[in-house]
């Protein structure tokens, strides 16, 4: 079917970043209504909440060893069909217990698309012979706001999450169907089996270096998505309905730099791209923290979502080329290992924050997170010269 339409690998990579994060966006706003229909309270909520990044971090590696067996395509086409499944179930639950459950299917769903859409994206990249990853994620994000919107809307026509989550699925099992077909192929099995062992990617500097980029990046956005309302109401005396806005305009200004990100890349190189994001999102967040001015902090956010932009999708297509072997394959374990340490940031990131803000205050702990952001700089630097140290050891006659 996606050959008749003429859709190109390309195309068919990005609409499947899209769709990983409408999957996303369409059940996290509704986690209230969620919270209301099982009757759970905010402790309960939190450990259901838990499963769904034990999913992502269950799921990442072994879709890296999957999909260097498989292909990424059949995985994008499994995972997603699978996230179909399980979010259209998640409106049916009725208990904690099956809450966490659904959250879990889903966290390991999107943990499996995840690496797998990352591979397709590094495969686009290699036939292109152009940085264009920052495009994809843009394509994630701009997923996640048309979801979050539609989501939006569907609470306020009191659609309830069983209907909301099965219209949702349908639509997104439909759109995936339709551009299967221009995702790009796996590699043969004559020549997967001739292929080279390679170094496990715990054993190589550079990967645990690129690994500190998303880590930190997720940090510092969880912090965002988790606590700058709160900042701005409690710190900056910012009113709730302004305040509520402070992450979606994080999360439209990474988006729209995202779509420009490649361009800069092509232009500056990749380090230099991510140590330029450390500095401006550190600045952003300093801002926020420090200045007892709402509009400003506000625009601290801004300045945060735009610095961030090009960490996870610049650092997800380094690790891809740390991997490349010589036919031109290989990349999916480095993505997953990747991937994976970045996930913790997810999980680490809002408790450290909340203990932080706890013990002195929520400026302090936003500080903190600014330092994180500004660790992108140097871990991109130490990263570009360990994958030079590992090309010249490569050079060297045995």
């Amino acid at each position: 079917m996606g050959r008749v339409i003429g859709v190109s690998d390309r195309v068919a990579v990005f609409v499947v970043f899209a769709l990983n994060g409408a999957v996303y966006g369409s059940w996290a706003p509704r986690v209230p209504a969620l919270a209301e229909q099982v009757g759970a309270s905010p402790g309960e909520l939190g450990l259901a909440l838990l499963g769904g990044t034990a999913g992502l971090l269950l799921a990442a590696p072994l879709s890296g060893r999957v999909s260097e067996r498989f292909g990424a395509r059949a995985v994008m086409l499994v995972a997603t069909l699978l996230s179909c499944v399980v979010l259209s179930l998640t409106g049916l639950v009725g208990s904690v217990a099956w809450l966490a459950v659904a959250l879990f299917g889903l966290g390991f769903a999107n943990g499996g698309l995840d690496v797998a859409m990352n591979i397709g994206g590094v495969s686009v990249e290699r036939r292109t012979g152009k940085a264009i990853m920052p495009v994809f994620h843009a394509g994630f994000s701009f997923g996640g706001l048309v979801a979050s919107a539609a989501a939006g809307l569907a609470a306020a026509q009191h659609w309830s999450p069983e209907r909301h989550f099965l219209v949702a699925a349908i639509v997104t099992a439909l759109v995936m169907l339709v551009v299967y077909h221009g995702l790009p192929r796996a590699v043969p099995r004559t020549e997967r089996a001739a292929r080279p062992a390679t170094t496990a990617p715990t054993r190589r500097p550079v990967l645990w270096l690129l690994a500190v980029v998303p880590l930190c990046s997720a940090m510092a956005e969880g912090a965002s998505s988790d606590w700058s309302a709160l900042l701005l109401v409690t710190e900056h005396g910012a009113g709730e309905g302004a305040a509520a806005l402070a992450f979606t305009a994080f999360s439209l200004a990474m988006a729209v730099t995202r779509l420009g990100s490649a361009w800069v890349q092509r232009r500056l190189g990749a380090t230099r791209t991510l140590a330029i994001g450390a500095v401006v999102a550190a600045a952003g967040l300093l801002v926020s923290a420090l200045v007892p001015v709402a509009a400003l902090a506000f625009a601290g956010f801004v300045l945060a979502g735009t610095g961030l932009a090009a960490a996870f999708p610049v650092a997800l297509s380094l690790a891809g080329e740390a991997g490349k072997r010589a036919d031109g394959s290989g990349g999916e374990r480095e993505i997953a290992f990747v991937t994976t340490v970045a996930y913790t940031g997810f999980l680490a990131g809002p408790p450290l924050i909340g203990g932080i803000a706890q013990a002195t205050s929520l400026s302090a702990s936003f500080v903190l997170v600014a330092v994180l952001a500004a660790l992108i700089a140097p871990a991109a630097v130490g990263a570009s010269r360990a994958r030079h140290r590992e090309r010249t050891a490569a050079e060297l006659p045995v």
